[in-house]
């Protein structure tokens, strides 16, 4: 699968980058129909102690699936919106294996 990332309006931040290439890797491996992911990380800046904005973009047969969260940290954005993801790859799974 082929992965980019891209950070908008904030610095690059290694340790978000790596942990999103290790997960993306992950699902690849239990859904290997991956074709693309399109990784965007967003600083939004809030009163309300969130603003760093996941967003992840798949390309698989079909159409695209989209997630995105807003955390405290890229980490953590990370790992909710990878939460999201799975859930609608395995509902889109179940839909191309009705038997």
């Amino acid at each position: 699968m082929e992965i980019t990332t891209q950070f908008v309006q904030t610095e690059t931040n290694g340790t978000a980058d790596d942990l999103v290439f290790e997960k993306l890797e992950n699902l690849s491996k239990h859904f290997n129909w991956l074709i693309r992911a399109k990784v965007i990380f967003k600083e939004e800046k809030s009163s309300n102690g969130k603003g760093k904005i996941c967003e992840i973009i798949l390309s698989l047969p079909g159409p695209q699936i989209f997630a995105s969260s807003n955390e405290q940290s890229f980490e953590i954005a990370v790992a909710e919106t990878i939460k999201d993801l799975e859930i609608q790859l395995n509902k889109r799974k179940s839909e191309m294996n009705p038997f």
